[in-house]
């Protein structure tokens, strides 16, 4: 190893261990690592610049715009309350839900996104129960970032997996004569939401004090939350009119960032020309911009600059080549060793450029050796996944979240914490996804 990997892996690790810690400010510490990368020649400042991932960061500031209207129009408000009523008022059962729920959309959309939509619903019943808002959003992230490699929509590493491999979304259900990525993932998450809900049964959730109000609308006296029908349909409107552009992106020829710049360019046009004729009740758009999460997009220019100086130092290539003799030796070694390296790794390292190396190297290997490379395919994309929810490193969505919960409780949420909900969260669901990809995709395919 030459001197300036050594460096820069230091520089790495010294770094993500403040940015998890949090002893100085998890955007500042991001920074300061990037700033010691591009002094130590790990990569130039313009090399820095360019590993930034624009069209991710695009995508986050418009459709968090739009999320911005979205919790204006009283939408999260009457979602939360019918929810409340579906759960007869229990809370544990309540967050179970809208985690559960966000799993699920998340196989369609970015699940940052998932989150920023979702947030206000738990912030809304949070102010009527008095609970802490923190945990529960953080299981949304949790939640949103499990399932996205379910099919090919809804997360980067199955739209690479499908670059690299060939294969479409049918694939993600069934494959090779049986069952893959969507059904033994939602049978994992399934269960660790069972689990969870056992939680939060014996969490503060469960002794939560109903207010007068709230207690009427656990029985169903729903009040009226959105008072301005067209100024929802509106927003709504936009919303999935900029989703489908980008679910048809391959079509138009653009990036992603442009449309959902596009659409969400086009719905504040719509939101100020309309604003007066119909009488909108809604902040204007400089107090709608300056309710974005900065500071989050700022974490995530930082991350993927790390992460890029990595790269640049052929780092993930030489951790790559480590896997290649463990998948030489046979199919439940090297799936085993390749599932459970990967999953630490992703914890603190962001998992795209990592998947993405790893899938060539499985591609060239299947190429030349006489190797299955599907049951290490899924092996790679299920813990890269699953694995990434350890950390606000790994999962970005993760830090969107814990920004959102401590700025509406107003405090602090400890790494003991933290962890109490992401320790168990990935053991349990890489464990038991583990159990069923050995006992469907490795013990029946092996010699």
């Amino acid at each position: 190893m030459e001197p300036i990997q050594i460096t820069t892996i230091v520089i790495f690790a010294i770094t993500i261990i403040f940015v998890i810690i949090r002893k100085i400010d998890t955007v500042v510490a991001a920074l300061l690592g990037v700033i010691a990368m591009v002094v130590a020649g790990s990569m130039t400042e313009v090399q820095a610049f360019q590993f930034v991932d624009w069209n991710v960061l695009m995508i986050l500031i418009s459709v968090w715009l739009i999320a911005g209207y979205f919790g204006k129009t009283g939408i999260p408000e009457y979602l939360g309350d019918r929810t409340l009523h579906w759960s007869k008022g229990n809370i544990p059962l309540f967050v179970t839900l809208i985690g559960g729920l966000a799993g699920f959309v998340s196989m369609f959309i970015d699940n940052v996104v998932v989150v920023l939509m979702l947030a206000p619903i738990i912030f809304h019943i949070r102010k009527r129960y008095g609970f802490k808002a923190t945990g529960p959003i953080l299981f949304i992230g949790l939640c949103s970032n499990f399932m996205g490699t379910a099919l090919l929509l809804g997360d980067l590493p199955p739209q690479m997996l499908h670059s690299v491999s060939g294969v479409e979304f049918a694939g993600f259900i069934w494959h090779s004569g049986r069952p893959s990525s969507f059904i033994i993932l939602t049978a994992v998450y399934l269960i660790v939401c069972l689990l969870f809900y056992f939680k939060f049964l014996r969490s503060d959730l469960a002794f939560c004090v109903l207010d007068e109000e709230a207690a009427h609308e656990a029985a169903g006296q729903t009040f009226e939350h959105i008072k301005d029908k067209k100024f929802a349909a509106l927003v709504v409107g936009g919303f999935i009119l900029t989703i489908i552009g980008m679910s048809i992106r391959q079509y138009l020829g653009v990036k992603l960032g442009f449309i959902a710049f596009t659409g969400t360019v086009l719905l504040v046009l719509a939101i100020e020309i309309l604003k007066k004729p119909l009488k909108f009740d809604i902040p204007d758009l400089e107090h709608m911009l300056a309710e974005i999460e900065w500071n989050a997009i700022a974490f995530y220019a930082a991350l993927f600059a790390l992460v890029g100086g990595l790269e640049h130092t052929h780092i993930l290539d030489m951790v790559a080549s480590w896997f290649i003799p463990f998948i030489q030796k046979g199919l439940l070694v090297g799936t085993s060793v390749m599932y459970w390296v990967t999953a630490p790794i992703v914890g603190i390292v962001e998992h795209d450029a990592f998947i993405l190396t790893l899938l060539y190297v499985i591609r060239d290997l299947g190429e030349t050796v006489d190797v299955n490379v599907w049951p290490y395919y899924w092996a790679l994309v299920w813990s890269g996944t699953l694995g990434s929810n350890l950390t606000i490193a790994g999962a970005p969505a993760l830090y969107v979240a814990l920004t959102m919960g401590e700025k509406e409780d107003g405090e602090k949420f400890s790494l003991k914490e933290f962890f109490s909900y992401t320790v168990p969260y990935v053991l349990a669901s890489l464990v038991l996804c583990y159990v069923f990809m050995v006992l469907i995709w490795v013990l029946p395919l092996m010699k």
